[in-house]
């Protein structure tokens, strides 16, 4: 990248730090910043505050869009339901620090209540409701849920399970309604002091591997993740309070949760929201609401390169599309921009434990850099990355793959009662270890490469999967493709 695109200031905050190793020879310790400026984080607020700091400005603005119903919430609907939410939960013996379990899809309730129970100090287990019973029954024993908060089609999953349960459409026998969260007194709302510290979500992920387990993530972080998205003079994902998101993702995920769901409350964005993927309905709310802004996952980012119905609707509105939970090929990429050539495509990267962001385009800047093909960006503000050689633990310059570890405010806690797994994920230094293979080449651009488990060894050569299926992809007459050893 030219000098001339970025001041001073910036090469200056972005440049390779090389330290020397206490207690060791001299060597060189590679760490990689931002190629944007540290910020302010007001990571001190709790979550719920921090996300509807300005609801009481946007009151009349719309909030959410049932994207079926074509409901609109406000953000003074939305302020208000969190106070209610807060005060009903405490009624039915929520306590701080008592988790709740939320078995939604995408819905206004989902939003209402987990905002509700931040706000109260409670921490909330997001499931997903395609879980299988003995799935969901694994999540709920193991977080500690005393409370449920479900759809009545879902309440067989819940069978046997010592809980309270609340469906949030129908009236069921033996459970609560929704009506008695939103129908208590927000004069009512608990007056509770919640440390920075303080886990408020607690998603689980299998990690770099094994069995899934509790993600501790606390206010101080979940703040500071969308503060490195969205807050400052120059965010990595630039969403102001004229954008109209597209919340298709769903937001018991963490990628949607945080980067469609916190980041446009902290903004004042509008988020049209689905419950389940449909393509014609997909590209019809696009039309419709004329969204700027689609977070999507590669197979979305597919269909729309590749099915013929898109030419059938107007999506001149979208200006930007990020892409996450999997790399996009070249290939792909230029065959969506070829489809929507007005809008920027980015891809970010990011893993539920490390908050989750670790890297974002560049390309949607305030000041918008050009970005290469396969780039997930820059290090996220105010996090420090290394590149580790995966047999000897030494970190690694420019253009040289290894596992990326990451430090910052934004990453987990821990792993909830899991202690050996956590010392096993974050090193004794603070470094987050991802599991996944990447480097960051000369102008501070980070490429993935692979899973450090899923490195096939042929010959004495390492092999990433995703080049070959990349290779493949390449190929007119083949949709997607799958390497395995």
């Amino acid at each position: 990248m030219s000098p001339s695109l970025i001041s001073e200031t910036l090469m200056a905050e972005s440049t390779t730090e090389m330290m020397m190793k206490p207690g060791h020879s001299p060597a060189q310790d590679f760490i990689y910043r931002s190629k944007l400026p540290d910020i302010d984080m007001p990571n001190h607020m709790p979550l719920a505050d921090y996300c509807l700091e300005k609801a009481a400005q946007w009151a009349d603005k719309a909030c959410l869009i049932d994207g079926n119903t074509g409901r609109v919430h406000t953000y003074g609907e939305i302020e208000l339901s969190t106070r209610k939410v807060a005060a009903g939960l405490t009624k039915l013996g929520v306590k701080q620090g008592g988790v709740m379990a939320l078995l939604l899809p995408n819905c206004a309730e989902f939003v209402q209540v987990f905002l509700g129970a931040a706000k109260m100090g409670a921490i909330v287990t997001t499931a997903n409701p395609f879980y299988t019973p003995a799935e969901v029954e694994k999540q709920i024993v193991a977080s500690g849920a005393t409370l449920v908060v479900t759809q009545a089609s879902y309440i067989e999953k819940l069978a046997g399970l010592n809980v309270q349960i609340i469906t949030v459409d129908q009236h069921v026998e033996n459970c609560l309604h929704m009506s008695v969260l939103l129908e208590a007194d927000e004069a009512e709302c608990p007056d509770v002091e919640i440390h920075p510290d303080d886990v408020v979500c607690l998603p689980y992920s299998s990690g770099t591997t094994g069995l899934p387990k509790g993600v501790m993530l606390t206010h101080k972080g979940l703040v500071s993740s969308v503060s490195q998205q969205v807050d400052g003079e120059a965010p990595n994902l630039y969403l102001t309070v004229e954008d109209t998101l597209m919340c298709v993702l769903p937001m018991f995920h963490i990628y949607s949760l945080n980067s469609i769901l916190l980041c446009g409350l902290r903004v004042g964005a509008t988020l049209v929201v689905m419950a389940k993927f449909e393509l014609p309905k997909l590209l019809d709310l696009i039309q419709r609401h004329k969204v700027t802004f689609g977070p999507f996952v590669p197979p979305i980012v597919l269909a729309i390169a590749k099915n013929p119905i898109v030419d059938n609707y107007d999506l001149s509105s979208i200006k930007m599309v990020m892409s996450g939970a999997a790399p996009l090929g070249k290939e792909l990429e230029d065959t969506f921009r070829a489809r929507l050539p007005n809008a920027i495509l980015g891809q970010g990267y990011g893993m539920t434990e490390a908050g989750p962001v670790l890297a974002q385009t560049l390309s949607m800047c305030k000041t918008p850099f050009p970005v290469k093909a396969g780039s997930c960006g820059t290090v996220v503000r105010n996090a420090e990355v290394k590149i580790i050689d995966t047999e000897t633990g030494v970190s690694l310059p420019y253009n040289q793959p290894g596992e990326i570890c990451i430090r910052g405010p934004q990453i987990m806690k821990g792993y909830l009662n899991d202690p050996e797994a956590t010392a096993n994920t974050i090193d004794k230094d603070g470094y987050l270890h991802t599991g996944d293979v990447g480097f960051i080449d000369e102008d501070e651009e980070m490429f993935i490469v692979d899973r450090v488990k899923e490195i096939i060894k042929f010959k004495g050569f390492q092999i990433p999967p995703a080049e070959l299926e990349a290779l493949l992809f390449s190929h007119e007459l083949i949709q997607d493709a799958g390497v395995v050893s």
